[in-house]
């Protein structure tokens, strides 16, 4: 039997069965996604991963930002915005993850610090892994991008463009003699101070205020007490486990900011928001410029 031009029907039906394939091909390998991460591993996923366990509060908040929270299904101890992800499997923490509970959950993909130490074993149990860090704005932004090409969001750099146009509406609002203070940002009491090339050092030079610690001494330095007494900063901002101890250190009535009450006292839920750099940035951008705003001279 032929059909109308002439030709066999089943040559005719073995080219629609390969072009059917070709297509399914096609269609499966548009699908496909390949990330790039922090490490510069390159790692493939057929499709979008639905079931995620996220080890960094920061990259939890991004997934949860970019529309997708109902895909993670465990969390490190630290992760705990939005409030739904504190009902979810608490696997640990970045550093010392419980392995077997994350394997229990069957994660299409393990998103880390490239800080953490326990890729390579959970690789090893057949687990994928994308490890990103954001450091600054600049990542902040970058990784948006990069976990928005994972949950396939149209436009994940909407979310940035939000975040920094929030951040200069709060930079405008601030008087001049912001200007004029230099801040000491203490991230915890050995001292661990956020110097000028920090994230949190960035959102200082945004708001227009100096920082007592140069970009020369790196993002986090630990600090010499004396160094700090000798900077004699105009406002000091600190959380509420610093300050139990900041007043009665060694030399420290003799600064400025201690000796008129330029300080600026966090809260547990405020130092979370200020020490991770993710999409609450403009948040911690706040946060900062109400305090800047209080102790302008």
């Amino acid at each position: 039997m032929k059909n109308i031009f002439g030709q066999p029907l089943q040559l005719l039906k073995l080219c629609l069965i390969f072009l059917l394939f070709a297509f399914c091909n096609a269609n499966s390998y548009a699908q496909s996604i390949e990330i790039e991460d922090d490490r510069g591993h390159k790692v493939q996923f057929a499709k979008s991963p639905q079931r995620i366990v996220s080890i960094l509060p920061s990259l939890t908040e991004t997934v949860c930002a970019l529309g997708h929270c109902q895909r993670l299904v465990g969390v490190d101890r630290y992760s705990n915005f939005p409030e739904s992800v504190t009902k979810l499997q608490q696997v640990g923490g970045g550093l010392d993850p419980n392995l077997e509970a994350i394997v229990a959950l069957k994660p299409d993909v393990v998103l880390m610090a490239t800080s953490s130490r326990v890729a390579e074993r959970l690789q090893g149990l057949g687990i994928k892994i994308v490890a990103l860090e954001p450091k600054t704005h600049a990542d902040v932004r970058r990784i948006l991008g990069k976990i928005g090409q994972l949950l396939e969001v149209k436009d994940a750099d909407k979310v940035w463009r939000e975040i920094d146009h929030q951040m200069e509406t709060t930079a405008r609002t601030l008087p001049p003699a912001v200007k004029k203070l230099r801040v000491y940002f203490e991230v915890s009491n050995a001292p661990y101070a956020a110097g000028e090339s920090s994230f949190i050092g960035e959102i200082l030079q945004r708001l227009g205020a100096g920082n007592i610690v140069p970009a020369s001494l790196g993002p986090f330095p630990k600090l010499n007490p004396e160094f700090i007494v000798r900077a004699n900063p105009d406002v000091i901002m600190v959380g509420q486990r610093g300050f139990a101890s900041m007043e009665t250190r060694p030399g420290w009535q003799a600064i400025r900011a201690i000796r008129e009450k330029r300080i600026c006292v966090f809260t547990p839920a405020e130092s979370d928001i200020l020490v991770r750099p993710g999409p609450r940035m403009a948040e911690a951008v706040k946060i900062m410029a109400d305090c800047l705003s209080k102790h302008a001279l």
